[in-house]
């Protein structure tokens, strides 16, 4: 039932507003607030929706687009802007957290929707699949599988309907650059030519229709040439030239500014920065089309009015009037207007332009009246089937006509319409309560994961999700209102609202999850002989009062004890542990362990993985509840690791499945003192580039080395960097994508191979994504490098591994992508990191075995 909660205006507290600026705004932990807008953008939306032309921005990967441009489109030209980034980003390394693979790509979609949200612009995405740096689009496009990719930019194309194409990169230099970026661009202009086909991709006009852009550029710059006149040569009498430094006082701002901090939203990526301000030119190189005879203006020639559209002009007539004498201090004057526009934009032919148009006004008509519209749940989360209570909140703060609330409907099968003819009167608060069903609502976790998909693509069958940033709300609410006589509905994402005490007022977006989920808390999991095992398995409830049955999977001849556990979970959110003993083969051998529960005959079998950054909202994601398992005779020399984190992995814990004991290095405590009870010093990945306090400790870090200590030094990318080794050492970008590619092992008898694990060809045999990366290209003399690899057709690459004596210890450089063959599970990796770890320990072994 629907009931009416009396408000009196008494009862009504007032609130200050502070007045944040666009900068904290955008960079705020509450970034997943919803909109309301003030009367600067509520003008600005304004002079947006009286602009009728289309530009889509294309490349690779989130970041790779330019927030420059794209703002500048957005909120100087005020053109919708898309930016479609044909991967998610999965490939990259993730420098705020552990989150790696699909993980990370969760991640960085919604820093991409962070980065739209600053610089006015939209987010489109394909199907594929970051896997990793790509040398040459021939890789790229067969592992992509370049039919359905290409399918997926002409969706694109013909769902968002671009006037312009601006492509990111150059599609005329492949092998250049990262495959990925080439690709971007040269599938950008084959689709050109592809989208108003209807032979081609014919399943598609079944939603939609073919279009053809009018142009095609390439955002290019001197970057793109080894020199200032190669570029001019090169780009003679082709260039649009646009100063993107312009400013806007309504912001207070600058474009670069906007962009800055727009492209600062990618934290993952280490892209926070400052903000920039100043003239700026961009530079735009005309490729396809009609060429336009302003080379000032990418849209010239295009009719971007209201004449475009039958009948526009009508509502042009009455939209330019509200543009020209807005009244900031009173936007509800012009609600009539707007309505009127409304009605006749609800009666446009065109229905692409009636949909975009009705969308934009719906919001300014919204914020004109001053609604406040919200509908909260009283948790971020309900099962399918599974009653709901909902919160609602109704205000019109500031309407000069009348608004009536005239019914509210759900979108669950299960809740017929609740009618409430209500009149909204000014500033007076209505509250309700509604009880709804969740009936028969599939999860919304990530869509493009919910299905097992390939190396370079994800699997989504449903035509009408393929480009969706992220999955759409399951449970909506539309308010029907009428305004002025004229019917608007209102759709609102229903959501959970709540505050803490250090946080103030915070919105997660509402969730259909599963009934229960389970987790595994290891995820390799590494049995070095054939004792039994206790393995812990958590499990969390979507529900009160679920009971169910809960058993552990594992492989042929593995022995599990016992054979499930009855379990009873009475609150909604309670996480218990349960444990099984699992007892592995006495031979070597891997597999894979899966918990499920059976609950009234349905088998419940995901875990639930729960994203939180300040910077983004948080993210459900379900995964298979599984773990690795391996049964490896694996030996280790030492025992105390000390980790010193950079830009943050999982090796940690995947030591601990060797046997070792690892204690956590604060940079701030390293010392002489401190380092000196540990076997071996290991530093994260990236670690000089992320951890500023190291380039004052590495003199200590040197001296645990001088007096007897390993230290191994991961990865850190080339750029801007010292890690002060104690011999000469060139990082370079070097690197080896191929995750096959033959390994040749120069030094067979260094101990680094045979000590205490026998390390052969075959142990690189199953690793993932690529060998390593920046690796070295020239050292002193001190160094011996252990291995040699490269990628086809590229020279032998030797500084994948190199080891140095420095005084009475052993210093250690690796590119090899450790942090990600040992989550993966990856034996051989694990059998050279101990090696690694183990270097000059050989002696001590042998000493500790006779006194045995």
């Amino acid at each position: 039932m629907l009931h009416l909660l009396a408000i009196k205006p008494n009862d009504i507290m007032k609130k200050t507003i502070a007045i944040l600026s666009f900068l904290l705004m955008s960079l705020s932990v509450f970034s997943q607030k919803p909109e309301k807008l003030t009367s600067n953008q509520i003008y600005e939306k304004i002079q947006k929706l009286n602009f009728l032309g289309t530009a889509l921005y294309i490349a690779a990967h989130p970041d790779d687009e330019n927030t420059r441009l794209i703002s500048y489109l957005s909120n100087h030209v005020k053109a919708r802007t898309g930016y479609l980034s044909l991967t998610r980003g999965d490939g990259g390394q993730n420098l705020i957290g552990p989150e790696i693979r699909e993980l990370l790509g969760v991640i960085r979609t919604q820093e991409l929707l962070g980065a739209r949200r600053v610089d006015g612009g939209e987010q489109f995405f394909t199907r594929a699949n970051d896997f990793g740096f790509s040398k040459h689009p021939k890789e790229t496009l067969k592992i992509w599988d370049k039919e359905k990719v290409l399918s997926d930019v002409v969706w694109a194309i013909r769902t968002f309907k671009p006037d312009v194409i601006i492509n990111r990169f150059n599609h005329r230099t492949p092998g250049t650059t990262h495959g990925h970026h080439t690709s971007s661009a040269m599938l950008s202009i084959e689709a050109f030519d592809l989208v108003s086909d209807a032979t081609k991709f014919t399943n598609q006009l079944e939603f939609t229709e073919t279009w053809q852009p009018k142009r095609l550029f390439f955002n290019t710059s001197s970057w793109f040439y080894k020199n200032e006149d190669d570029f001019r040569k090169a780009t003679v009498g082709k260039l649009t030239s646009v100063d993107v430094g312009v400013y806007y006082p309504l912001k207070g701002l600058s474009n670069n500014e906007v962009a800055s901090m727009a492209s600062s939203q990618h934290l993952c990526q280490g892209f926070g920065r400052l903000t920039t301000r100043g003239s700026q030119n961009e530079y735009i190189e005309f490729l396809k089309g009609d060429q336009p005879k302003d080379t000032s203006d990418i849209f010239a020639g295009i009719n971007t009015t209201w004449n475009r559209l039958k009948d526009g002009g009508d509502i042009g007539a009455i939209l330019y009037d509200i543009e020209k004498n807005f009244d900031f201090g009173n936007p509800a004057k012009h609600l009539k207007d707007l309505i009127r526009a409304y009605k006749k934009i609800q009666s446009l032919d065109d229905l692409h332009w009636r949909a975009v148009k009705e969308k934009q006004i719906s919001k300014i008509i919204e914020a004109c009246a001053g609604l406040y519209l919200e509908a909260s749940a009283e948790s971020s989360s309900g099962v399918p089937n599974a009653n709901i209570e909902l919160a609602i909140e109704v205000l019109n703060r500031n309407s000069e006509v009348p608004v009536f609330l005239e019914s509210m409907s759900f979108k669950t099968a299960k809740t017929d319409t609740v009618v409430h003819d209500l009149l909204l009167e000014n500033n007076v608060k209505q509250q309700f309560k509604q009880t709804i069903n969740l009936e028969n609502l599939s999860y919304t976790d990530p869509y493009w994961l919910q299905s097992k998909g390939s190396l370079g693509m994800y699997q989504v069958d449903n035509r009408q999700l393929i480009g969706k940033p992220e999955t759409p709300r399951k449970v909506t609410v539309f308010f029907n209102l009428m305004i002025d006589t004229i019917p608007l509905t209102i759709q609102k994402n229903i959501l959970h609202r709540y505050s803490k005490r250090d946080k103030g007022e915070l919105y997660d977006p509402f969730e259909i999850l599963p009934l229960a989920t389970t987790k595994l808390y290891e995820k390799v999991m590494l049995f070095s002989d054939a004792k039994e095992r206790i393995v812990s398995v958590g499990v969390s409830s979507g529900a009160n009062n679920v009971k169910g049955k809960l058993s552990l999977e594992v492989p042929e001849e593995w022995k599990v004890s016992p054979a499930f556990i009855n379990l009873e979970i009475k609150q909604k959110g309670d996480t218990q542990n349960y444990q099984f003993s699992v007892t592995p083969t006495s031979y070597d051998s891997k597999g894979t362990l899966k918990a499920s529960i059976l609950i009234d005959g349905k088998k419940y079998d995901k875990e639930l993985i729960e994203i939180e950054y300040d910077h983004i909202p948080k993210q459900s994601v379900l995964q298979n509840s599984e773990a690795k398992v391996v049964r490896l005779n694996i030996k280790k020399a030492g025992n105390f690791i000390g980790y010193i984190k950079g830009a943050g992995d999982v090796v940690p814990e995947s030591l601990k499945q060797i046997g070792y004991a690892v204690t956590m290095i604060n940079p701030e405590e390293i010392s002489t003192e401190n380092l000196k009870k540990f076997d071996a010093v290991v530093l994260g990945i990236r670690a000089y580039n992320t951890v500023s306090t190291l380039k004052y400790k590495q003199k200590f870090l040197l001296e645990y080395v001088k007096n007897g200590g390993n230290m191994v030094v991961q990865y850190n990318t080339s750029r801007r960097v010292d890690v002060a080794a104690p011999f000469k050492l060139n990082l370079s970008r070097d690197r080896v994508t191929d995750e096959n590619a033959a390994v040749e092992i120069l030094e067979k008898n260094h101990p680094v191979m045979n000590f205490p694990n026998k390390i052969s060809e075959q142990d690189f045999e199953g690793w993932v994504q690529e060998r390593g990366l920046y690796f070295p290209d020239s050292w002193s003399s001190e160094y011996i490098p252990i291995l040699s690899m490269n990628d086809p057709g590229e020279t032998p690459k030797k500084g994948s591994l190199l080891v140095a004596k420095y005084g009475k210890g052993n210093y250690i450089y690796t590119g090899l992508s450790f942090f990600r063959e040992l989550p993966a599970g990856v034996t051989g990796a694990y059998k050279l990191f101990a090696n690694i770890l183990s270097i000059g320990k050989e002696s001590i072994q042998q000493q500790d075995q006779l006194k045995n």
